[in-house]
């Protein structure tokens, strides 16, 4: 006889009726205090130095960086409101408010994004990963250093997140192959933590490994009119990860250890997926000859005929081919990154055009002009820490209109503040919460929250002290002086 709702236990709620109402309607309650104690604020005296728009605008920005971290709202819907509220506040015209949609930047995550669509939906991708670990993982230990390299290199050109999607089953398959469960489980842990950690260092080596570069540079155009090619990001930024390349393996040897002698059955197992794919398609191969013409268009002359404008072209001829279409991109594009990044631009544009981010920048680490390097130090410290628990590019959204005027205040290169904040920005190790390659590999089962904090407190201290070194020895070489 079945189990009926009658053989379950009834279970009583006993607190007063008040406690349950009060628990039962805190989201709204959280609003409803929000929402007055913003009206409160915008009919007080803006401070000394402060005009009414910039004050109205340090208001909205506040709210919604509460927003943002509470995650009562979605990211895109909390932008799109931010964005609505600037004409209704008076702060900036409707007009120049909804254009910053249009910023370069936008349009270049969209193509990206639709690059990575294809080369994931075409198939090209799973084929060069089960190529890469069946030609080079002939060990165990080889085999966990492919999954890690390949993650990174495929970063450089993807979405970080499409990688730790994309080589999730793949690995998981092989652990399956390889029974790695109960005594043989920590390498499988081995696996799955290169899949997060060579996503994320290899996500922050070029424009294309996350959208918050694209991001980080659109709203340092918008303010001061500067920019980097993609071949200048990537100068400045493969210092900090050549190094976190070789140095993140050998912290993961050492939590993880490998615990097997042999992967063979793992190596079976994706020579006979191979075998199964067969040749490389027409598809496969159109996706990877555009890939390849657009990074070099990218790399050479980005700078030209700017970097939108080749990703919209390259997506243009895929369309043109026949390999891909509107329908499977729709299932692949992020519209709500899209949507929350062209929020972020509006956000920061009006905090600069009023005069808001410069006095909050005069309030605080503008006090510590005699020393820029230390300015730095400590804004890369709270981009790191923060990207730990909200997303990297509300951390961006967040940090960079203030750490631009800072910059200005002091006269440093805003482009080392940019590269100061994004950088740390992309580096999240420690919780599932910080970027979803970390969230997809705790999926697996294989991985505490208490193991991947320890092992991640180590590489981000690493990450951290790299990333200054970087700053104060190699960047002045490449003409971003502090």
């Amino acid at each position: 006889m079945e189990p009926t709702i009658f053989d379950k236990p009834l279970k009583i709620d006993r607190r007063p009726l008040w406690l349950i109402v009060l628990d039962r309607t805190i989201h709204y309650q959280v609003f409803a205090g929000l929402l007055l104690l913003c009206a409160i604020l915008f009919n007080l005296t803006p401070p000394e130095g402060l005009s009414l728009q910039g004050y109205h605008a340090m208001i909205l920005f506040a709210a919604t960086v509460f927003l943002w971290v509470s995650g009562l709202l979605p990211l895109a819907v909390t932008s799109l409101v931010a964005m609505a509220m600037i004409p209704l506040l008076g702060i900036m015209d409707a007009k120049k408010t909804y254009a910053m949609f249009g910023n370069e930047a936008v349009f270049f995550i969209l193509g990206a994004f639709i690059l990575a669509a294809a080369m994931t939906g075409s198939g090209l991708s799973a084929r060069l990963a089960r190529s890469m670990l069946a030609t080079f993982g002939r060990t165990p230990r080889r085999l966990a250093l492919t999954v890690y390299l390949l993650c990174a290199f495929l970063s450089f050109v993807m979405s970080e997140h499409a990688v730790a999607a994309m080589m999730f089953p793949i690995v998981a398959e092989i652990g399956q192959s390889l029974q790695l469960t109960g005594e043989r489980g920590r390498y499988g842990k081995l696996l799955f933590m290169s899949i997060a950690w060579g996503c994320v260092i290899g996500g922050i080596a070029t424009f294309l490994g996350g959208a918050r570069a694209p991001l980080a540079v659109g709203m340092l155009r918008e303010t001061t009119g500067l920019g980097f090619s993609f071949y200048e990001w990537t100068m400045a930024a493969i210092p900090i990860v050549i190094p976190l390349l070789v140095i993140g393996f050998l912290v993961l040897l050492f939590f993880f250890p490998h615990d097997i002698e042999s992967v063979e059955d793992g190596l079976k197992f994706l020579n006979r997926k191979r075998l199964e794919a067969g040749r490389m398609s027409y598809g496969e191969m159109i996706v990877a000859i555009v890939m390849v013409l657009t990074i070099l268009a990218w790399v050479f002359l980005g700078k030209a005929l700017g970097l939108a404008t080749i990703a919209i072209i390259a997506t243009a001829v895929l369309f043109a081919c026949r390999v891909v279409s509107w329908q499977a991109i729709e299932e692949y594009v992020n519209w709500g990154v899209i949507l929350m990044y062209g929020g972020a631009i509006s956000i920061a544009s009006a905090l600069e055009k009023t005069g808001a981010a410069q006095w909050l920048a005069g309030k605080g680490l503008a006090s510590l002009s005699d020393s820029p390097f230390m300015v730095i130090t400590i804004i890369s410290l709270i981009s790191l820490l923060l990207t730990e628990c909200i997303s990297n590019a509300a951390v961006i959204a967040i940090l960079l209109p203030i750490g631009i005027s800072i910059a200005g205040t002091m006269g440093m290169d805003p482009r080392v503040m940019t590269l100061a904040i994004t950088l740390p920005a992309g580096l999240a190790y420690c919780l599932p919460m910080g970027t979803p390659a970390n969230a997809i590999v705790y999926s697996s089962g294989f991985l505490k929250g208490r193991e991947m904090i320890t092992a991640g407190l180590i590489i981000m201290a690493i990450s951290w002290l790299l990333f200054l070194g970087s700053a104060r020895f190699i960047w002045p070489l490449l003409g971003l002086d502090w």
